[in-house]
């Protein structure tokens, strides 16, 4: 029996083929769009037994003897305004996976994204109903969008969960861009400069360099991944954060700290595009997840930076 993985050649779910295959399990089938070759390294040296065009999966799953379905398929670009888009990629492909996990009863992990929490007005508990959250744009909109139609339906698989990954970093995001964590763009400013630009605050209520946000290490996000495939119960949406709140200025001085470099930051405006759809405080409740079991400690912020850099930043590594 095979284990699924969408997404598969991206950031986070390429990281999960690793983990998997460190656990002993090549049995993998992986999907996503593997037209763009700067994804190929991604998957260098990973064992799994097929590689499948997501289009043709859909088409095809039934072909297939599936155990679990890890799906972190999405378009995650917050500076995308078409819904279309996202309406296809992120809603009705995930509501294509459900029913078919449903039917055929295979147990269902997927990413949602703390973007669904919007400016943070109803704080960022994952006990409360989801029928409040007010996402600030068209990416987050598409994962409220689907966890509210997760559970609204009558028909689910025998195990299921939602992920509302907070502020992801770590190796295998080299492709990404825009898109990238803080701390990548960060790390190759002061590689290239010897300084670090910020985002100016354009909010009252927080100096420059001074918004927060639960960064969280992809390696901790992995042990919550896995936490949940080997304890399949209690199914629902949680968060998936480090369930603390930090500043860019702390992340930034952790940056120059791993590199040995004296901080020199300045600040500029945040860019127009996204500044009315800027998040300037997260941070996940974690105890639902630790009232089901999890007990594992999360990397400091400080830590994870500096093994990020020495291990992976430093030598163009992938994990």
């Amino acid at each position: 029996m095979a284990i699924v993985v969408t997404g598969a050649s991206g950031f986070i779910a390429s990281c999960l083929v690793e983990f998997l295959n460190l656990k002993g399990l090549t049995d993998l089938i992986l999907v996503d769009d593997f037209s763009r070759e700067n994804k190929y390294n991604n998957l260098t040296d990973k064992y799994f037994t097929a590689k499948i065009d997501r289009d043709l999966f859909i088409h095809d799953i039934h072909r297939h003897s599936i155990d679990f379905i890890f799906h972190l398929g999405a378009r995650t670009d917050t500076t995308e305004f078409n819904s279309e888009i996202f309406d296809r990629l992120n809603l009705n492909y995930s509501k294509i996976l459900w029913k078919y996990a449903s039917e055929n009863q295979i147990p269902f992990l997927y990413a949602s994204s703390a973007a669904t929490y919007g400016n943070g007005e109803h704080g960022f508990s994952d006990e409360h109903s989801i029928e409040e959250l007010t996402p600030l744009n068209p990416y987050g909109q598409s994962k409220q969008s689907f966890d509210l139609w997760v559970t609204k339906q009558s028909s689910k698989p025998p195990f299921w969960v939602g992920l509302k990954f907070f502020n992801v970093f770590g190796p295998n995001e080299y492709h990404k861009g825009r898109m990238a964590s803080v701390v990548m763009h960060a790390f190759n400013q002061i590689k290239t400069n010897g300084s670090l630009k910020l985002f100016k605050s354009h909010h009252p209520n927080f100096n420059d360099g001074e918004q927060m946000r639960d960064f969280i290490y992809v390696k901790d996000l992995l042990n919550l991944m896995w936490f949940w495939y080997q304890n399949q119960k209690d199914s629902g949406i949680y968060n998936a954060g480090s369930g603390e709140a930090r500043t860019f200025n702390d992340l930034a001085y952790a940056i120059f700290s791993a590199l040995n470099i004296k901080p020199n930051i300045s600040y500029i405006p945040t860019p127009e595009d996204i500044r009315n759809k800027y998040q300037y405080f997260t941070k996940a409740s974690m105890e639902k997840t630790i009232s089901a079991g999890y007990n594992l400690p999360f990397y400091a912020l400080e830590d994870a930076v500096k093994d990020y850099v020495i291990h992976y930043l430093q030598n163009d590594t992938n994990f």
